[in-house]
């Protein structure tokens, strides 16, 4: 498992890979490999929501669960899939929001979001590996920890980032953040079981370029091109 993080994460989150959990997280992936299992996304990808939007630079969080678990969709960005994939029923989701809350926001061809992470929007999974075809096989085994401890991190080192969190699971994580220095919004997950219980109508991207603004930020350009 690469550990090659960009410096301000890395500074932030050294300490980490000393604990017991990260030990004993790097032995099940080490097994997992040993047992020939295919892990999503590569090696090289795990962290590349780290090392796509640096420390400094996070503006915007927007909290997945699991990475994909069919080939070639993963690469470590939350909701994302490598460009030539099939975009996932979340994702489209997501575009259609974006179209009704954003003047003349076109959806792309593709649905890889690299371009919001680079202008800020930490695009980060709760569990940084899965197994292939097998949702959530790598729960629970130590990533939730890891993640929290980013989540806690941005929390107290930093001020007036926006956190979106979509779905039960990533509501649960506002506990982890100081709601007096940063702003957080909550609607369903635009998964299609849940999208039309508030996802759709929550305008959090309109909201969150306002809300940057507020605070003198710039904000996301969320048009992808093609």
């Amino acid at each position: 498992m690469s550990v090659n993080l960009e410096p301000g994460w890395l500074a932030v989150l050294e300490q980490e890979f000393e604990k017991n959990y990260m030990v004993n997280l790097r032995a099940f992936l080490e097994e997992e490999k040993h047992k020939g299992m295919k892990i999503y996304p590569k090696g090289s990808e795990i962290f590349n929501a780290l090392n796509t939007t640096s420390f400094d630079n996070v503006k915007v969080v927007i909290l997945g669960q699991d990475p994909y678990h069919g080939a070639g969709q993963a690469h470590g960005l939350s909701f994302s899939v490598q460009k030539g994939v099939v975009i996932p029923p979340s994702l489209k989701n997501i575009y259609k929001e974006l179209e009704a809350d954003i003047p003349g926001f076109r959806t792309p061809a593709h649905g890889n979001l690299t371009h919001w992470a680079e202008q800020g929007v930490l695009l980060l999974n709760a569990t940084l590996t899965v197994r292939a075809s097998e949702a959530g096989s790598h729960q629970k085994r130590g990533w939730e920890n890891f993640t929290d401890e980013i989540i806690r991190a941005l929390s107290a080192k930093k001020k007036n980032v926006v956190f979106l969190l979509w779905g039960r699971y990533a509501q649960e994580k506002a506990a982890l953040i100081d709601e007096t220095k940063h702003h957080i919004l909550k609607a369903a997950h635009p998964s299609p079981f849940s999208v039309h219980n508030g996802f759709f109508g929550s305008r959090h991207f309109s909201k969150t370029n306002e809300l940057l603004r507020q605070h003198n930020l710039k904000p996301i350009d969320w048009q992808i091109a093609d």
